[in-house]
């Protein structure tokens, strides 16, 4: 019989963290069925994630302090605050890295996803988890239960309301532990 493994500790993630949570967010990602459209081919997708989780990491979530981990580095989750000021330009211009990778028979196809999810954002200041991402081997341990936890523990005390976007069914249930409801689909 296997030892379920015991509810990792989560902790604000370092600098130093950004590499190996860049590389498990590819890693992470591999299967995402928006990351397959966004970036059409393996070699285009891990590239492209590459690019764009550390430039979401690096420029845009860590900044904040938002960004938390687990002690062995096996799942990361990116919160953006309530009021957090978007700066659209900036953004775009920090996620240029990942263009070339981006570039494909779906690319205008991806853009128009993209900004049909940004729209369907609250209009309340609310926290966002942009990504929630657990490395393959650990999926199903508590990873992601423990992220989650820790920053709803703090959300919840604040009586804030949070808002997500998962690309995959199979974590709904996961996230409707927590409270959350889904308010839309797209196909």
């Amino acid at each position: 019989m296997n030892a379920r493994p015991e509810t990792p500790n989560v902790r604000p993630v370092t600098a130093a963290d950004g590499p190996a949570l860049t590389e498990l967010l590819v890693r992470a990602f591999d299967d995402d069925p928006v990351a397959n459209f966004m970036f059409a081919g393996r070699r285009r997708r891990a590239f492209g994630l590459h690019s764009f989780f550390t430039s979401q990491l690096r420029h845009q979530y860590m900044p904040e302090g938002h960004v938390y981990t687990t002690e062995d580095l096996s799942g990361v989750a990116l919160w953006g605050p309530p009021g957090r000021q978007r700066h659209a330009v900036l953004e775009l211009f920090q996620l240029l890295p990942t263009a070339p990778f981006l570039l494909s028979p779906h690319t205008i196809n991806a853009l128009k996803l993209m900004f049909k999810v940004e729209s369907l954002h609250p209009t309340v200041p609310h926290w966002y988890l942009f990504t929630l991402g657990t490395a393959p081997e650990r999926q199903g341990q508590g990873v992601g239960t423990a992220l989650l936890r820790s920053m709803l523990a703090h959300i919840d005390e604040a009586g804030e309301p949070a808002y997500l976007e998962s690309s995959k069914e199979r974590n709904v249930p996961l996230y409707s532990r927590f409270g959350f409801e889904v308010v839309d689909e797209l196909p």
